[in-house]
């Protein structure tokens, strides 16, 4: 373990910030029995994890270890491109999908996940460090590559750049879903249409493309990882690259098997079970990838 010691110095702090911000979040909210912060909090979780994680070797070497003539980057050249870039990724995404969620539960008033969760304190805390648990798994990536130096990192190649061509892919496949179910369903409230469900758009290509460009996000910031974690030499062990790929990994399984689809299509079952359109779109349009993935 002593071996790659500065790069875990590096890292813990920053998981211990992560559990630490959400249980002050549930220390106000358990008791509250409110959730309409917890999304909110999740993405200021990425936020703030992800900011303190590019600055944390600063930060340990000056105020922990005591090298007090070093002081804090005020310039993006202190970091190799790679850790800007994957971080710049993270806030992007966390903010976006902050606002939207959080803009969401203002109209809507409550989170029907939490009507039952949120009456009972112990799961209710539960719930809040499970949110805790996916800040520090999904954004690892980012959190080891923001760990290691600038100098011990290889330059931006052809992986790197395939990793941000998924992410941008990713990302922008989720935006225009969102966008088109928001539109669709303004569309609907005015009385532009009576459709009961969309099949428009990218959501001819997949029932949940949400969904999907999510996964691929995450799985584009792993690829921009590997080739830092990879050559990372005394700060991680090369099978470190294997913790990173948790990050896509528990995505996918949590979308695809947990709390995403299988909650929206037993939704959508009960909903329109009677309704033949609803069956015929099931028949056609994959479940999750696009174009070419299983219908079920």
């Amino acid at each position: 373990m002593s071996t790659y010691t500065v790069g875990l110095k590096a890292l813990l702090p920053t998981l211990g910030l992560i559990y630490g911000f959400q249980a002050a979040c549930a220390a106000i909210a358990v008791p509250l029995k409110t959730e309409k912060y917890y999304d909110l909090c999740g993405s200021l979780g990425f936020i703030s994890a992800a900011g303190a994680s590019l600055y944390m070797p600063w930060i340990r070497a000056r105020y922990v270890d005591g090298f007090k003539n070093i002081s804090l980057p005020t310039s993006l050249s202190a970091f190799h491109p790679r850790q800007a870039i994957m971080t710049g990724l993270t806030l992007f995404w966390a903010i976006r999908l902050g606002s939207f969620l959080f803009q969401r539960i203002q109209k809507s008033g409550s989170d029907s996940r939490f009507d039952e969760i949120k009456q009972s304190p112990p799961k209710f805390f539960g719930a809040w460090m499970m949110q805790a648990t996916w800040i520090a798994i999904t954004a690892l990536p980012v959190y080891l590559v923001n760990s290691i130096p600038k100098a011990s990192q290889p330059p931006l190649g052809p992986r790197d750049y395939i990793g941000l061509a998924i992410w941008i892919a990713g990302m922008g496949l989720e935006v225009t879903a969102d966008r088109q179910k928001s539109q669709w369903r303004e569309d609907r409230e005015a009385g532009k249409h009576k459709e009961p469900f969309i099949t428009s758009g990218v959501w001819s290509w997949s029932r949940h493309p949400n969904y999907f460009g999510e996964v691929s996000l995450w799985a584009g910031q792993f690829i921009l990882s590997t080739s830092a974690i990879a050559n990372a030499g005394t700060f991680y062990p090369t099978w470190a690259v294997g913790l990173a790929a948790l990050s896509p990994l528990l995505e996918y399984g949590l979308i695809r098997f947990i709390s995403g689809v299988p909650m929206l299509e037993e939704s959508g079952d009960k909903k329109h079970k009677d309704n033949p359109q609803w069956k015929k779109y099931k028949e056609e349009v994959p479940c999750f990838v696009p174009f070419i993935g299983s219908k079920k």
